[in-house]
């Protein structure tokens, strides 16, 4: 679905451009070096944009600093006080993120939008399922989609009042059903560019598998010009989950997307090392490329061939192929090495 196009420091959200990727500190925002380090080990993984907590004034403070000493587009995220959101702004904030459900009500949000609006600074309306307005949580009796969509419209409506257009909508439960259904509605009433996630979605692999159904159900929709995925520890792993994802929804902007088969009584080679060793040798790619490890010949040449490059193992050998045509036979020592070779090749081309 066709989307509005909003800015931030550069990085273009909506309008037809790839799925941006962003990521959150998780330091306390007061630690200008803890966080700072947080903030080059996102950008290093891959994240476009990094928000950052700014819970008073002593982080704000810190925030100052953090700014001044590094170029990453920064996103400020503000609860409770709309005064830490204009001061930030004034501070160099790229983009701001509010929840209206919890900032103070309609004077704090506009004197949030007029800030931003005099400094150029894109806004994310944040919805989240916890902190609806009473009186829609009584007409629904519950944080349903649908009483999400009514608080999104709500806010959206009241900030085009003020002649503010420059928004990012997002419309989070830490219910998968309910955030796809949010989404979807909200997608049909407005062409507000979405940043789209589960929220609270746990840790380890259930919280990844929630975050790949909720995401991805929404891309392969046309749905969502911006992604966090919210995982439970380290920050940097959220970012190679949201790669992940938009690889599976063939909505990666950069990097290789490896598919291998699941292996069987046929294989003869030690497939889950050889995979293995190709995502350690093939991590730096940035072009967006398919390539196949394949551990027998039912499917394997087939499969590499379709890919841009492949490998497709038989009996201690593997035939290394590049655009559909065969390029080396090689020993399965050497499997994992001759096909970064040819994909590192392709993308110097």
């Amino acid at each position: 679905m066709s989307s509005r196009a909003v800015t931030v420091r550069g990085v273009k959200i909506g309008g037809g451009a790839p799925v941006v990727v962003q990521g959150m500190t998780k330091s306390d925002t007061r630690d200008v070096e803890a966080t700072l380090t947080q903030i080059r080990n996102l950008a290093a993984a891959g994240a476009k944009l990094v928000r950052v907590a700014i819970p008073d004034e002593e982080a704000l403070s810190a925030f100052r600093q953090i700014r001044l000493a590094t170029d990453v587009p920064l996103i400020a995220d503000i609860h409770f006080n709309p005064e830490l959101a204009v001061k930030a702004i004034g501070f160099g904030a790229d983009k701001i993120r509010i929840n209206p459900g919890n900032i103070g009500g309609e004077r704090a949000v506009e004197r949030v939008v007029r800030a931003a609006k005099q400094r150029g600074v894109p806004l994310r309306l944040g919805i989240n399922s916890g902190s609806l307005e009473k009186d829609i949580l009584e007409k629904y009796g519950a944080p349903t989609a649908e009483a999400m969509v009514e608080s999104c419209l709500r806010w959206v409506r009241f900030i085009e009042e003020l002649e503010f257009h420059e928004l990012v909508v997002s419309l989070k439960s830490s219910s998968v059903e309910e955030t796809v259904h949010a989404y979807r509605l909200a997608a049909q009433r407005i062409d507000y560019p979405m940043h789209v996630g589960v929220t609270e979605a746990g840790a380890g692999r259930k919280a990844v598998i929630k975050s790949a159904v909720g995401i991805g159900a929404l891309l392969l929709d046309g749905i969502g010009d911006t992604v966090r995925v919210s995982l439970t520890g380290d920050p940097a792993k959220e970012i190679e989950v949201a790669y992940d994802i938009l690889r599976a929804c063939g909505r990666a902007p950069e990097g290789v997307e490896i598919i291998s088969c699941p292996a069987c009584g046929r294989c003869r080679v030690n497939l889950e090392r050889l995979v293995s060793d190709v995502e350690r040798l093939l991590r730096d790619v940035k072009k967006p490329l398919k390539v196949a490890v394949m551990g027998c010949a039912v499917n394997g040449p087939g499969e590499a061939k379709h890919a841009d490059a492949g490998i497709a193992c038989g009996a201690g050998q593997a035939v290394v192929f590049a655009f559909g045509k065969q390029v080396a036979v090689v020993r399965e020592e050497e499997a994992a090495e001759a096909l970064s070779r040819v994909v590192h090749e392709l993308e110097e081309r």
